[in-house]
C-alpha cells in the first residue's frame, strides 16, 4: 500500500491531536537518514579490473572507486569476494588479489555507505593454467653417446599450442640473466644431447602455452664412463720413390707416416744408379735432406762410394724417436676418439707427427768425360727407400 494511503488511514482512526502528532513524527522521519527507508537511497556499485585474463600465480588489480552514494551519504566500506574462497574489506576502492588456481572466477564487490545501505557489482576473471610437463629421458647414457630428450607428450589444460625451450646445463648461466635454467640451447619438443664427461648432468625444460603461461622442470641425466682396452701393435711401414735428376735439380716428397700411430724408428736410404762406363766417371753424388717441421728435426746426408763395386748411397737413421708405451690394459674415457687423442698427443711422445719433407738434389753430376764437348751423362737415376717402425693404436670398447 502506498505511504500516502497509509497516512490517510491512520489519520482517520485517531483524533485531531493524535493525528497532528503522527504527522509531525513522519515529517521528522523524512529528515532523518535511514528511518523507515525514507533516506537518500542506496549506493550504486561499480567494479573494473586491469585485466580479464591472467596466468596462475599472477595478480589482478580491482577498482571500485567509480561507485557512488547519494548525497549527503558516503561509501564507508568495500567488501570484496574473489570467488576462490577468499575475501577482504577495505575503506578504499582499490584492492589486489593473486589467484593460485586455474579457472573462471566471479569477483564481487559490495559497497556500504554510512547509513548501512548496500549495493553490489561483479565481473569475471579467467585464470589460465600452466602446461603440464611430461618428460621422457634415458635412465643413463655412456659418454660420447647421443641422448634423446622428449617432452612431446606435455599438455595444456585449455588445449592451447605449446612451445618448448631446452637448457642443456642448469649450472651455467649462458645468457647472463642470473637464471641458469632459462638459456635457450634448443627449441623444439624433442632434443638430442651428447655428453663427454661422466657424472650426473642437470638441465631444464621450459614449456610455454599460447597465453604465455610457463612451466619449468629440471631433469638429470646419468652419464657413465665407457671402458676401453688399449693395445699398441708394432708394424713396419715401407715407402719407395724413384726418379731421374740432372745437375742442380731437386725432387721433393711430402707424406705423413705417423698418422694414428707412434713412430719408434726410421731408416731411409737413397741409392743412385751406377755409372758403369768410364766416360760417365766420376760417379755422381746426390744429397738427401729430411725436414720434420713439427718436431724441429732437419738433417742432410750426401751419397758416398765406400766400395767402387757398389752403388753410391746415403742413409738417414734414427731410433727411439718415442718410447714404447704400456699395452694391453683397460681404462675408461669419454669416447674412443678422446682416448686416442690423449694417447697419441701425450707430451714427450709426439716426435715425428705431421708432415715429413724429403728433398733429393743432384749435387755432383758434372763433369763426366765430354764427347765432342757434350756431357754424355748429365744426371742419374735414384731410388729412395724409407722404412718406419711404428706402434699402431688399437682401441676396443668393453661393454657395460
Amino acid at each position: 500500500m502506498p505511504m500516502r494511503d497509509r497516512f490517510v488511514l491512520i489519520a482517520m482512526n485517531i483524533g485531531p491531536r493524535s493525528a497532528a502528532a503522527v504527522i509531525a513524527t513522519l515529517l521528522l522521519c523524512q529528515m532523518l537518514t535511514g528511518c523507515s527507508g525514507l533516506g537518500p537511497g542506496n549506493p550504486s556499485a561499480s567494479i573494473s579490473a586491469d585485466t580479464a585474463s591472467i596466468n596462475v600465480g599472477e595478480t589482478v588489480n580491482f577498482d571500485a572507486r567509480d561507485s557512488t552514494s547519494p548525497e549527503p551519504t558516503i561509501i564507508d566500506e568495500f567488501r570484496w569476494h574473489f570467488g576462490d574462497g577468499e575475501s577482504k574489506t577495505t575503506h578504499q576502492g582499490i584492492v589486489s588479489h593473486m589467484f593460485n588456481h586455474a579457472g573462471n572466477y566471479e569477483i564481487q564487490v559490495i559497497v556500504v555507505n554510512d547509513e548501512g545501505s548496500t549495493d553490489s557489482a561483479t565481473l569475471s576473471v579467467f585464470v589460465n593454467a600452466p602446461p603440464t610437463i611430461v618428460l621422457e629421458i634415458p635412465d643413463f647414457i655412456r659418454t660420447g653417446e647421443m641422448a634423446t630428450l622428449d617432452a612431446g607428450d606435455s599438455t595444456d589444460l585449455e588445449g592451447g599450442a605449446l612451445e618448448f625451450m631446452w637448457d642443456f646445463d642448469a649450472v651455467i648461466d649462458s645468457n647472463g640473466d642470473s637464471d641458469p635454467t632459462n638459456d635457450a640451447d634448443y627449441i623444439g619438443a624433442i632434443a638430442e644431447l651428447m655428453l663427454t664427461e661422466a657424472g650426473n648432468h642437470t638441465g631444464a625444460i621450459t614449456v610455454v602455452d599460447d597465453n604465455g603461461a610457463t612451466a619449468t622442470a629440471l631433469w638429470t641425466l646419468r652419464v657413465i664412463s665407457r671402458n676401453f682396452k688399449v693395445v699398441w701393435e708394432e708394424a713396419h711401414v715401407d715407402y719407395e720413390w724413384s726418379g731421374y735428376l740432372e745437375q742442380d735439380s731437386s725432387h721433393e716428397i711430402e707424406h705423413i707416416p705417423g698418422e694414428g700411430a707412434r713412430i719408434i724408428r726410421v731408416i731411409a736410404t737413397l741409392t743412385l744408379a751406377r755409372d758403369l762406363l768410364p766416360i760417365q766417371w766420376p760417379e755422381d753424388n746426390f744429397t738427401l735432406e729430411l725436414d720434420v717441421p713439427l718436431s724441429g728435426w732437419r738433417t742432410t746426408v750426401i751419397t758416398i762410394h765406400d766400395n767402387i763395386t757398389e752403388n753410391a748411397s746415403a742413409t738417414i737413421e734414427m731410433d727411439e724417436l718415442n718410447d714404447y708405451p704400456e699395452s694391453g690394459y683397460t681404462t675408461n674415457a669419454g669416447s674412443s676418439e678422446a682416448l686416442a687423442s690423449s694417447l697419441l698427443d701425450q707430451p714427450g711422445q709426439r716426435f715425428g707427427q705431421g708432415v715429413w719433407e724429403w728433398t733429393i738434389t743432384a749435387l755432383e753430376c758434372d763433369p763426366d768425360l765430354p764427347i765432342d764437348d757434350i756431357d754424355p751423362d748429365e744426371g742419374n737415376d735414384w731410388r729412395l727407400e724409407v722404412e718406419f717402425v711404428v706402434l699402431i693404436l688399437r682401441i676396443s670398447e668393453i661393454g657395460v
